[in-house]
């Protein structure tokens, strides 16, 4: 009896062959290997994986029919092999265009469709994309305010934003959190932000934290004439956490933190909703656990879909180098490209950061960046207000036309120098790609007249 090993239905198409518009296309790199077996049917494998996220099960049913399967079932529009001289082995990128008529807007079950069993498939698969539909994307608003609309709050219309982490993670008072957050206010930090760690702990909660360290941003912004803005921690269940947005705002708080392990679903719910008039970071250490299934890009994308107006981003020069530089790059790449009217979410290259890593990370990352320090400011050895000094003369020290150093030794930048004097000062390496062999590699000239 003769039978397609391979469904049309899933196989014979392209990506310039289906309406994109109703689909969601999933990209995955997979590598599966098996000692002293040289036929690895590798498309039999996808058709599985790509069924379990759409019609289909081990075992075909009558009900699966091909018109069910032409309306229904994800497609492959994209196998790109990575060749390798391992002949047991096959690595690709496979690309899964799966209906939106199957869930609608239905975030929770988009999830399971492209990121569900699919991982059980393969020992080594990881999603490295996601392109969103149009016909999807226009039921999800994206970010309120976004990196225009932190700008226009905080005043600052160009240069990278420097944020205060508040420590230690918990077991302050408010009145020493206060305290703290007065402290960096004076030294010209932008903004400040609880620690993801710290919720409505037995000697501070939000209730009692908010008025006091508002009261403090205020009485600093009598002084500087520029207003912080306080990312007040609400992480919690969905129900609970908008409850306690609202109740933060109520008492003054001008911004709030979500954590990742809250879901995207309850950050979409928040950010959606009318009464939350504040900005909203996420906060993205939850994703660790899903570095192994989840490229970073692919999480900053829905986070910035979800409403995210700024989020944690991961970088090479971090204390936790999680990614590759390019990885952590192609993340703020997800936040700031243009994506209809979806506003950019403002990327946060974080974690063991200190002022001497300045200009590698604006270099990178660019001017729309907020740069959150915790240690590497609050541990300046001149205390609180100059370390925030430090990372203001940091910044302007990256965006100046004067050697970095250079600037560091201006007596008005004193405490950029002993920021440097205690932390230290790399340079960025340079890679010798684009020329033949280092030998050939131009050198700088000085002439004499």
């Amino acid at each position: 009896m003769y039978k397609r090993y391979y469904d049309p239905n899933i196989f014979l198409n392209m990506l310039d062959g289906i309406d994109l518009d109703n689909h969601v296309i999933a990209s995955y790199y997979m590598k599966d290997r098996l000692e002293g077996i040289k036929f690895l049917d590798h498309f039999s494998l996808v058709q599985a994986m790509g069924l379990e996220g759409s019609t289909g099960t081990w075992e075909k049913v009558a009900e699966d029919t091909d018109e069910l399967r032409a309306a229904m079932s994800s497609r492959m529009v994209g196998y790109h092999e990575i060749p390798g001289e391992d002949e047991y082995t096959k690595a690709a990128v496979v690309q899964l265009a799966f209906p939106i008529r199957a869930w609608g807007d239905n975030l929770p079950m988009m999830l399971l469709a492209v990121a569900g069993n699919c991982f059980a498939y393969s020992k080594n698969l990881i999603m490295t994309d996601i392109f969103i539909g149009k016909n999807l994307l226009k039921k999800f608003q994206g970010p309120k305010f976004g990196v225009p609309g932190v700008r226009e709050l905080t005043g600052v219309k160009e240069r990278p934003l420097s944020l205060h982490i508040i420590k230690p993670k918990m077991g302050m008072t408010p009145e020493q959190t206060a305290n703290q957050v007065y402290q960096t206010a004076l030294g010209g930090a932008d903004m400040c932000k609880d620690d993801e760690m710290l919720a409505d702990a037995y000697n501070s909660t939000a209730e009692q934290r908010v008025p006091v360290i508002m009261d403090a941003i205020n009485r600093a912004a009598d002084k500087m004439g520029k207003k912080m803005i306080y990312l007040c921690s609400i992480t919690d269940e969905s129900d609970k956490m908008v409850a306690k947005a609202k109740r933060a705002i109520e008492l003054g708080a001008n911004g709030l933190l979500v954590a990742y392990s809250a879901g995207l679903p309850a950050l979409r719910r928040l950010t959606s909703d009318p009464d939350i008039t504040v900005p909203v970071m996420l906060h993205a250490s939850h994703m660790i656990a899903m570095m192994k299934q989840m490229a970073w890009p692919v999480l900053a994308k829905l986070c910035r879909l979800c409403g995210a107006d700024l989020m944690l981003t991961p970088t090479y020069w971090s204390s936790i180098p999680m990614v590759s530089m390019e990885e952590g790059l192609r993340t703020s790449f997800m936040q700031l490209a243009p994506w209809g009217y979806i506003k950019p979410t403002f990327p946060m290259p974080c974690a063991g950061v200190y002022p001497g890593l300045a200009p590698i990370i604006i270099g990178e990352y660019g001017t729309d960046i907020v740069i959150p320090a915790g240690g590497g400011m609050l541990g300046h050895p001149d205390g609180y207000t100059a370390g925030a000094k430090s990372w203001q003369q940091a910044i302007a020290g990256a965006l100046s036309e004067d050697d970095f150093i250079e600037f560091a030794k201006k007596p008005e930048n004193g405490e950029l120098r002993r920021a440097i004097e205690h932390w230290g000062y790399i340079e960025r390496p340079k890679a010798p790609w684009l020329r033949v062999a280092p030998e050939f590699h131009p050198k700088p000239m000085k002439f004499d007249d």
